[in-house]
């Protein structure tokens, strides 16, 4: 019998993480986040259905971004030429950094503008959000998106040319899908009905920070592999939702 990998058992143990705390967000406190509407379905329905979508749509995808990002070259999620400093240490102090730097930006733009501060899921629940963002997130936009992205352009329509320019736009495109796709949550939680409605100072906000933390896990994620990706992301969340969520 074939030996499973242990990159491979990582890959799925994170997998059944984000579900099983996806499925238990539903329970938790949401604040602002909640939707002011009725719930589609009842709170364990929505517990099922967020579980059954983080282990097949996030997992399929981000098996078939964890195959190509391997045939591209990336590192791998337990590389062993990568040390636990560069897989572990590292992206936690950069991921801290990212979330300071949230703090500030946030405190600059908000002046510009009169709806306020980003809005901070409740804690316990920003925890738990910083972990089903921090996996679930870059599965989606980093693992899946630029895996794939750069394997189909540069690996199969380019010949295996300009793999570093074309990872570069990738990285660009993703880090854009990425904002954009904050853009209903901050539609809801500002209670705004369009996107027009949006300030421009926020606007510029949102694309500036989902950007440099695009860029950054981008980076780490070829480099020193998924596990680096997701710690940037899960400590950048740590401090700037759950930290700063309680003291602001």
């Amino acid at each position: 019998m074939k030996k499973v990998p242990l990159s491979l058992k990582i890959y799925i143990g994170l997998i059944i993480i984000l579900a099983i705390l996806a499925a238990i967000n539903v329970f938790l406190p949401q604040g602002a986040f909640l939707p002011t509407q009725t719930l589609p379905a009842s709170r364990p329905v929505l517990a099922l259905v967020n579980a059954a979508i983080m282990l097949i749509l996030y997992g399929g995808l981000g098996f078939l971004g964890l195959k190509l990002s391997s045939k591209l070259g990336f590192a791998d999620i337990w590389d062993l030429k990568v040390s636990n400093k560069q897989r572990f240490l590292i992206p936690a102090f950069v991921g801290g950094g990212i979330g300071i730097f949230f703090i500030w930006a946030d405190v600059i733009f908000s002046k510009f503008h009169t709806l306020g501060s980003i809005p901070h899921p409740p804690f316990p629940t920003s925890l738990v959000a910083s972990v089903t963002a921090g996996i679930g997130e870059e599965v989606i936009f980093r693992l899946f998106f630029i895996s794939f992205w750069v394997w189909l352009i540069s690996f199969i329509i380019l010949k295996n040319r300009w793999q570093n320019k074309v990872f570069w736009v990738v990285t660009f495109f993703s880090a854009l899908a990425f904002a954009l796709g904050h853009f209903p949550s901050i539609m809801i939680l500002f209670d705004l009905n369009t996107i027009q409605e949006i300030p421009f100072a926020l606007i510029s906000e949102i694309i500036l920070l989902n950007g440099v933390i695009s860029i950054f896990t981008a980076y780490y994620l070829r480099k020193y592999g998924f596990l680096a990706a997701v710690g940037i992301h899960f400590w950048a969340d740590i401090i700037w939702h759950a930290i700063w969520g309680m003291i602001y």
